[in-house]
């Protein structure tokens, strides 16, 4: 007579129950990964939405980026999700190119050439198919240090590596008649620094040449006061008939939160994820004046970019949240949330779609997954798995 052997049928049991982890976990990455995107406003008309000639932008802040600093955590687990979330957009969005709206390093003001270095290669292996995608990137606070410290010899090595970016940290391309513009803001929040006068000729240049392509009439105004001394350049021509602004600090808000939009989404409350956090602190060593008490633009110098430029839109960074605002002259401004379990324990990003035949602009908020939720699947697998061999 034949007896089964109850060891056998443990491990052979185990084994099953191993295999169907494995395979969960492999289904549960590739769903995860995945964003969720919902429209804060559609275009008015829905057959512009799938028009082949539109372009298509991700916009994605804060990587906050670590290279040779970082820990097991960020190596082993964010880096390899965060790369995920990359590929995955990639694939469901199809985005035709990729803006990075500033502070792709934590510390990047105080590394050395070759601890930037390090933090670039991160960069470029965390954008995966994105490499070979037409990209812009933006220099944030954490990239280049703040008022009291902004060295224009890194700013122009940093620049340097960046796509796009003259050494001042500002740049100007086209692509599929669309214009864009970037500012260094940091720049922008300091008084007498030779760096934010570089910033204030990009602007004066891009604004002559909008008018020359335009034929708008200007007079320039001078405004003073104590730190500031803009020349606004008045045009006749109307607000948002110039190029799509890219910056890291949003302007001073001035006007009303967009009506229909999505509100400001609150940070996430402080949990225990926090506590793992690598740069999660708020910022410290700031700076001296306007910086300290401002993390937007001044409004002088707000009012300026938009006064000379006059944005068909902004797209700025900074506060690690989402949020649709429109400023007095009905400029609309997006602010890109942090896409970085370094930030918050829910990032995101920004997806946009510009008419290529007309003005309109589609917005898209785009939620990645918790960090902690994601823990807590690890954890609850592993958890299951022992007491399966405990009772064994």
């Amino acid at each position: 007579m034949h007896h089964s052997n109850p060891r056998m049928g443990l491990t052979v049991g185990l084994k099953v129950l191993s295999l169907v982890a494995i395979a969960s976990l492999l289904v549960f990455e590739e769903w995860v990964s995945t964003p969720a995107c919902n429209l804060v406003d559609p275009f008015e008309d829905p057959k512009f939405e799938d028009d082949p000639e539109n372009l298509k932008v991700m916009l994605v802040a804060d990587l906050l980026l670590l290279g040779s600093e970082s820990g097991y955590l960020s190596v082993f687990f964010r880096d390899y999700y965060i790369s995920k979330f990359f590929r995955k957009s990639f694939e469901s969005l199809k985005p035709d190119l990729l803006l990075v709206l500033g502070d792709v390093s934590a510390k990047g003001s105080e590394l050395t050439r070759s601890k930037w270095t390090s933090v670039l290669q991160q960069f470029y292996q965390i954008l995966g198919p994105f490499v070979d995608l037409p990209f812009h990137a933006v220099l944030g606070d954490r990239d280049i240090g703040d008022c009291s410290d902004l060295d224009l010899n890194k700013v122009n090595w940093i620049s340097s590596k960046l796509p796009g970016l003259d050494p001042s940290g500002c740049g100007a391309f086209e692509i599929n008649n669309i214009s864009f513009v970037t500012l260094n803001a940091v720049a922008l929040l300091c008084g007498n620094n030779s760096l934010r006068f570089g910033i204030e000729k990009v602007i004066e240049r891009e604004s002559l040449e909008f008018l020359d392509e335009t034929g708008g009439i200007n007079d320039s105004i001078n405004t003073t006061d104590a730190n500031y001394n803009f020349m606004w350049r008045v045009h006749s021509m109307p607000s948002g008939s110039g190029p799509v602004i890219l910056l890291h600090f949003p302007l001073k808000q001035t006007g009303n939160q967009r009506q229909g939009g999505i509100d400001t989404l609150k940070r996430s409350p402080i949990s225990l994820i926090e506590g793992l956090n690598e740069v999660s602190k708020p910022r410290e060593h700031i700076g001296a004046g306007l910086y300290k008490l401002r993390h937007t633009l001044p409004q002088n110098a707000s009012e300026y970019i938009l006064r000379a430029l006059k944005p068909r839109i902004i797209f700025s960074a900074h506060s690690h949240s989402f949020s649709d605002h429109v400023h007095f002259d009905q400029t609309r401004e997006i602010t890109v949330p942090a896409m970085s379990w370094n930030a918050r324990d829910d990032p995101g990003f920004v997806f946009a779609t510009f008419q290529k035949t007309g003005r309109a602009i589609s917005i898209s908020y785009c939620s990645l997954a918790r960090e902690s939720h994601i823990l807590l699947v690890y954890i609850s697998i592993m958890v299951l798995f022992c007491f399966f061999c405990l009772k064994g």
